[in-house]
């Protein structure tokens, strides 16, 4: 197969990915995602692509997915993956961070779940911010805020009250 075919299929195996998260079908979602990245595998070497900003992507749905099917471990991991990518060079397609957002989502997700509590408020805080800093358009902006807060709200409840007493970092340097 030449190159280019391939990397036409594993865009469209992620344009399928994200149409069947969309219509609520996670496990067609997860194993388009899984597939898109299986194709550009067998792109040979001495071709450039970039794969690891491709699989960053194709994790950060994939992550979505997982952590709509309940596999929360198997979605931090997916999320944990794509972020370090995201972190160290940005998003691969000025998407307005559109993926960067999704795996930060799905990381609370499964922290969440996970019993993580304070590493998912964290995580629920940083994708509050970037949405609100972000400029144009956001499919389901509102629902994914409103989720946040909803994921925000129910963390604070159970997680324990800070220790009477103890002070903030910033009250020693005041």
């Amino acid at each position: 197969m030449k190159p280019l075919k391939q990397v036409a299929q594993a865009y469209l195996a992620v344009r399928e990915g994200d149409g069947k998260l969309q219509a609520g079908e996670p496990e067609g979602s997860a194993r388009a995602f899984r597939r898109a990245m299986e194709l550009t595998r067998t792109i040979p070497e001495e071709e450039v692509f970039e794969h690891d900003g491709f699989d960053a992507m194709c994790l950060a749905g994939l992550a979505e997915a997982l952590a709509s099917l309940g596999e929360y471990p198997a979605a931090l991991d997916a999320a944990d993956r794509a972020l370090r990518y995201f972190g160290r060079r940005g998003e691969l397609h000025q998407d307005e961070g559109k993926r960067w957002i999704a795996a930060v989502l799905a990381r609370g997700l499964a922290l969440a779940r996970s019993e993580q509590a304070q590493d998912a408020l964290k995580a629920f805080e940083t994708a509050r911010e970037m949405i609100s800093e972000r400029k144009g358009e956001l499919p389901g902006k509102e629902d994914m805020l409103v989720m946040i807060e909803e994921n925000i709200g129910l963390l604070r409840r159970t997680m324990p009250d800070e220790p009477a007493g103890r002070k903030g970092w910033w009250e020693f340097w005041s």
